[in-house]
């Protein structure tokens, strides 16, 4: 069990490095030296690499506005997972009087394991202030017209996704579908926890918490030994355990849904102890 979770974290980082594309359209926000998180404006940025040359577009979205800057960009590829590049031309731009566009350059590294673009811009005139910009990969279509590219709700679902530490959607969606379910066995008549099982337990409930419309289902189960109505609450019990360490892990109850089978459902033979040791589990599943 312990082999088939290193293995899901290095399938992960694996996953991650198979998908160093610059190409394509990417989403974040942009953070000016000294501004507060909730303060990030939007940004969209279009990728085209030839070799090792890069052109593409910005757009720029100013937060709860209809204001918004398209410029040009034109760049270099400088390793496999990092870019730079710099605004040169307005394409198109719908600005107010507060609205200060002032061209800038960036280098962005790609993070192999969180999914994020990110890195530094500074800007090419006046003051020569900068910032950070962080992006994930987009599934929407550039737009050059007034209307904004998404509702700007998703920035605000970024934000919290930065301040909770979790990765960028592509990585955990494929984290999810590619988790690797075990059973965590239990010794003969008991509903304790062994901590051999934490670390991978853990890792459960990371991607749990990684998707607001992801719960876990737990499902007791128990040898033959005994009547059927005390495997019932054994496996009650072994159920609970897990649940309780579940919510001491940070994962809130409405995560977290409970089932018990007693006897009624061995994966083994009962007639062996290697048979029992197998049918003494929980079970798991996403929902």
């Amino acid at each position: 069990m312990r082999f088939l979770f290193f293995a899901f974290i290095i399938l992960s980082c694996l996953f991650a490095q198979s998908q160093v594309k610059m190409d394509g359209i990417w989403q974040g926000i942009m953070l000016r030296d000294g501004a507060k998180l909730s303060e990030a404006s939007v940004i969209f940025l279009e990728v085209v690499t030839s070799d090792k040359n890069l052109t593409g577009r910005t757009r720029e979205e100013v937060t709860k506005s209809d204001s918004y800057m398209i410029q040009k960009i034109k760049g270099s590829i400088v390793d496999s997972v990092t870019i730079k590049f710099k605004q040169y031309v307005t394409e198109k731009k719908k600005a107010t009087p507060k609205n200060a566009w002032i061209p800038f350059e960036a280098k962005l590294s790609f993070d192999t394991i969180t999914g994020y673009l990110s890195g530094t811009y500074t800007q090419l005139a006046g003051r020569k202030t900068g910032g950070k910009i962080t992006m994930y990969r987009s599934t929407a279509e550039f737009s050059n017209t007034d209307m904004i590219m998404l509702h700007q709700s998703w920035r605000d679902v970024f934000i919290q996704d930065l301040n909770q530490h979790r990765k960028a959607p592509a990585i955990r969606e494929w984290e999810r579908k590619n988790f690797v379910f075990e059973p965590i066995y239990f010794d003969y008549d008991k509903d304790s926890l062994k901590v051999e099982y934490q670390a991978y337990l853990k890792e459960m409930v990371r991607v749990v918490l990684d998707h607001t419309d992801l719960r876990i289902k737990i499902t007791g189960h128990t040898d033959a030994d005994g009547s059927n109505e005390y495997n019932k609450d054994l496996s009650a019990r072994r159920a609970k355990s897990i649940q309780d360490f579940f919510m001491k892990c940070g994962l809130p109850p409405h995560k977290v849904v409970t089932d018990f089978k007693g006897e009624e459902e061995p994966v083994d033979n009962n007639k062996t102890d290697n048979g029992k040791q197998r049918n003494r589990r929980v079970d798991f599943t996403f929902i």
